[in-house]
């Protein structure tokens, strides 16, 4: 290295640097492609299971009924208020009422719309505890069912496929219609 120029020493100073970065890259990246290999993924699609399963469409035919028994109660109280309401109103243009009355009245009004606002909050919140009761109970057994295949089949990732998760991937890493099958038959 004595007799070479400033330049050609620049240059093979880069270039050995370059030799050991690209041997020291592979040295470290060796492993971390062997562990890309052994890498076993698959996506279960829990909307869809918990549809299909069993306990599933039971939950939803009493959450249904549930919902159609408070819409009832809600279409009643409703109808109430608008009948109460046109009364109202056609007292109010016919000066039937007195100024008093008409306050008295034009309150009572507005009590029940709040009461009826009221219920409708009272009865979403109900519906949306029941639900969340509901799909709880069928989740934690989904968790350990979808534990129990990834232990047995070597997955080391299970995702939940929804519509900003997973984007794409191809069906034979699907495994929504294992879980159901299994969840049915009561493992």
């Amino acid at each position: 290295m004595k007799n070479w120029t400033k330049s050609a020493r620049g240059a093979f100073v880069a270039a050995l640097a370059a030799l050991c970065m690209a041997l020291t890259a592979t040295v470290v990246m060796a492993p971390t492609v062997a562990q890309a290999q052994d890498v076993k993924i698959a996506y279960v699609d829990l909307q869809k299971a918990l549809n299909e399963v069993d306990d599933g469409k039971k939950a939803k035919a009493q959450l249904k009924k549930m919902f159609d028994e408070r819409q009832k109660q809600l279409d009643a109280q409703q109808e109430e208020l608008k009948t109460f309401k046109e009364k109202l109103e056609g007292e109010i243009e016919g000066n039937l009422l007195s100024d008093d009355a008409k306050r008295e009245k034009v309150m009572e009004y507005q009590k029940k719309f709040t009461e009826l606002q009221a219920l409708y909050v009272q009865l979403q919140r109900e519906l949306t505890e029941a639900e969340a009761k509901e799909t709880k109970k069928i989740f934690v057994r989904f968790q350990k069912i979808l534990k129990d295949i990834g232990l047995e089949k070597g997955y080391t990732v299970i995702l939940e496929k929804t519509e900003s998760s997973v984007l794409w991937a191809p069906d034979s890493l699907n495994i929504t219609d294992e879980l159901v099958k299994r969840y049915n038959s009561g493992q």
